[in-house]
């Protein structure tokens, strides 16, 4: 297999699927396009060649006037609980141009995402504003920084039309990189169709690409499920230690593979607070900051019902071995979590008193309203009186309990300060920080853009050059996101 003059080298095996799976289909013509934000890192680990993607002809190729020879351009079917209700869905604003075979011998996904109507669209034009697009670009790229399993950005550009949504917004086209875009909903549309071989072949394809060691297990239905679970486990937990908020963690928007996707109206949270929701739409708090563990489990439960097919034969011996594999995600999310807390307040064994240390800690942050990454900022950098509760007995009795935890551990001060850098960001992505480069980028101005992110790539250094991303907006002004943006 031949590389293009690009560095593309696709070998799609998702359309050796069904065709049931997916929908031929070629990205909207963009009038003029031009290349408004690239990740040179991230197309050098793909294979590319950064030089060719930003010329000229490279980008047609980027806005998908151009396909290469090697793509094969498909949207996606699946279906999705979204806020709880069962849905048809699909790719109806993402075309999946193929699949890359990286250097290092991966193969991940290359999407475009707003590049128009696909047969899925559900009366929608697929197209994406740039504002959107860019919120997507920094936002996974800060997970990326940050260590969180992610889909990653290689590319945006506008296309010269206009998307007409509450206001007239520039077209814009990202390129979305990806383990893959298998999802929980791939799954229920799958079963909801109710082809055995059909899920069955969806499974096997699945094992093959995500967790190959599973394929010659006798039970490896059960094992894949097992295994999703674990790795979902580990991605909640990553997203609670560092105050993430999906926004819409709806079952279509939950991949298989283990990765963060989708970020819509997603945020990080300054003030801590379990309740914090930031989606406009989720005026239930369905999917607030601390509902996203249980809500991934409900996820993995519909995930289980889909493949209780294929566990056995008798419903009955079916549903007790999803049961079983149900009941392990609180206790695996709970040790990711734990074991994270463990390092963000720099501690390395374990004591079976740890977690009521840190849940007395997150309750005198919610009491006395902490920033929740300066307040791990500041325990890291023994900053203390920064904190609102410094002066509360409260806090001066838990730091006596922190102080003799950190005793009965041989490490000095020196070997637990830097274990806790490694784990506590300098920085996040703050959210009045996001939406003053999105406004810049919208204008015209992608130097703020352009500097969020280069802070933001590594946000452990603790470095000169971060000191101005550290403060939170002020917290009286309220801040939403919306779907789309």
């Amino acid at each position: 297999m031949t590389k293009d003059q690009f560095g593309w080298q696709f070998d799609n095996s998702y359309v050796r699927l069904p065709e049931v799976f997916y929908a031929h289909v070629l990205p909207e013509e963009a009038p003029e396009p031009k290349l408004i934000a690239f990740n040179p890192h991230l197309a050098k680990m793909l294979g590319l060649d950064a030089e060719a993607l930003t010329s000229a002809e490279g980008i047609e190729v980027l806005a998908g006037n151009h396909i290469p020879q090697s793509a094969e351009p498909i949207a996606q079917a699946y279906t999705g609980h979204q806020f709880g209700n069962f849905t048809m869905l699909g790719d109806g604003r993402a075309v999946l141009l193929g699949e890359q075979l990286t250097p290092d011998g991966r193969r991940v996904d290359i999407q475009y995402k707003g590049s128009g109507p696909t047969p899925f669209s559900r009366g929608g034009d697929g197209r994406a504003g740039l504002g959107p697009m860019m919120r997507e670009f920094i936002m996974s790229e800060a997970m990326q920084g940050l260590g969180i399993p992610t889909t990653r950005s290689l590319a945006v550009v506008v296309t010269g039309s206009l998307v007409y949504r509450e206001e007239t917004l520039e077209g814009a086209v990202l390129t979305r990189v990806a383990s893959s875009h298998i999802r929980v909903g791939t799954f229920q549309y799958a079963a909801a169709r109710q082809v055995v071989e059909d899920l069955r072949t969806l499974a096997d394809y699945t094992i093959e690409r995500h967790y190959p060691d599973l394929a010659l297990m006798s039970d490896k239905y059960v094992a894949l499920l097992d295994s999703v679970i674990e790795r979902q486990a580990f991605l909640i937990a990553k997203w609670q230690l560092n105050g993430f908020i999906h926004g819409v963690m709806n079952t279509d928007n939950m991949a298989i593979s283990g990765e963060t996707i989708d970020y819509g109206p997603c945020a990080f949270m300054d003030t801590y607070d379990p309740a914090t929701v930031f989606s406009s739409i989720d005026r239930q708090a369905r999917y607030a900051y601390g509902n996203q563990p249980g809500i991934a489990e409900w996820n993995l439960a519909r995930l289980a019902e889909t493949l209780m097919p294929l566990f056995d034969d008798d419903k009955d011996k079916a549903v007790q071995i999803a049961q079983q594999s149900l009941s392990t995600f609180r206790e695996l999310f709970h040790n990711h979590w734990l074991a994270g807390m463990r390092a963000k307040l720099g501690i390395f064994d374990e004591e079976a008193s740890d977690g009521k240390l840190v849940k007395d800690l997150l309750q005198l942050m919610k009491v006395n309203k902490a920033d929740y990454t300066n307040t791990f900022r500041a325990l890291t950098l023994d900053q203390l009186d920064s904190l609102p509760m410094s002066n509360t007995q409260e806090f001066v009795e838990w730091k006596i309990s922190w102080d003799a935890r950190r005793t009965r551990q041989n490490k000095s001060e020196a070997e637990v300060q830097a274990f806790m850098k490694r784990h506590n960001p300098n920085i996040i992505p703050r959210n009045h920080r996001v939406e003053e480069a999105l406004v810049a980028a919208v204008k015209g101005d992608m130097t703020v853009a352009g500097n969020l992110l280069d802070v933001l790539k590594n946000p452990y250094a603790y470095s000169p050059d971060q000191e101005d991303y550290v403060e939170p907006a002020d917290p009286e002004i309220p801040y939403n996101t919306y779907c789309g943006t």
